[in-house]
């Protein structure tokens, strides 16, 4: 069960990441974990992260800014 009876808040955001409470541990498919103490914690939903996954905004374009 969890710290409480209330369920976990988690907000999904629209081409970015999916914000959850922390702190977490994450078990990856593989059984490997990754743990986060923030207390916001930001996991990838497009796949793109080089920190997999937690997010590292790779979901934004990168504009090169034209003078």
């Amino acid at each position: 069960m969890s710290r409480s009876d209330k369920p976990m808040p988690v907000r999904m955001v629209r081409g970015g990441p999916t914000l959850v409470p922390g702190p977490v541990d994450i078990e990856l498919a593989d059984g490997s974990h990754v743990v986060s103490d923030r207390f916001m914690v930001a996991l990838c939903s497009c796949g793109k992260s080089k920190r997999y996954p937690l997010c590292d905004t790779s979901h934004r374009r990168r504009r090169r800014s034209e003078h």
